[in-house]
């Protein structure tokens, strides 16, 4: 059925003044109770939604640029320890070197004018990732020699401590020495022998 809106405003128009305030203002309220239901509160929702979801992505990106910066100093200490395995493994030699080395050690006894007594290898002691090579050096010669022998030593790319240090004279008055020490020297251990190592600790 239609609806006849003209009937309604004479109706209203033939009421007294006070009455029409009260509908217009009814009728104002209800338009403002509408606007807030159907729109101003799905729209506070949906505000309160989106500041929640940009909270979120703010505090994602704040977690983003820490990982960022912690990869950026996880890759320089990697690049720093692939440096420093690279200067340990110059240090430490391989076992298969090892003799080399210690040919190296005598030469540069016989370039420094000593005359070698004793030059032998003990027993090595292992440890979890490399093997202690120890070896008994006696030789003969005057203290500059020796001297220039340990120094010489001492510079090599190679990890060689001399220790246990002994110097007597040949006789009385002499400048002759023999002199006993021990080299001690390292090398690391193969990897399978490593891996090994690791198997039984765990």
């Amino acid at each position: 059925m239609a609806v006849d809106l003209s009937t309604y405003f004479d109706k209203i128009s033939k009421l007294r003044m006070a009455y029409r305030v009260l509908i217009f203002a009814a009728t104002i309220v209800v338009l403002i109770a509408l606007h807030i239901w159907l729109v101003h509160i799905p729209k506070t929702t949906e505000i309160a939604t989106i500041q929640s979801d940009l909270k979120k992505l703010e505090n994602q990106i704040r977690i983003a640029k820490i990982a960022a910066k912690n990869l950026k100093k996880l890759e320089k200490n990697l690049t720093k320890a692939q440096e420093d395995l690279k200067f340990a493994l110059k240090l430490l030699p391989t076992s298969s070197e090892i003799p080399n080395l210690l040919k190296g050690i005598t030469k540069l006894g016989n370039d420094s004018n000593l005359e070698f007594l004793l030059f032998s290898p003990k027993k090595q002691v292992p440890k979890e990732f490399y093997v202690q090579i120890p070896v008994s050096i006696q030789v003969r010669g005057v203290y500059h020699d020796v001297a220039t022998f340990f120094d010489k030593v001492g510079k090599l790319d190679r990890i060689v401590n001399i220790t246990n240090v002994t110097m007597k004279p040949i006789k009385e008055s002499s400048t002759i020495l023999n002199t006993s020490c021990s080299a001690l020297t390292y090398s690391f251990k193969e990897r399978e022998k490593v891996k090994d190592v690791g198997k039984k600790k765990k």
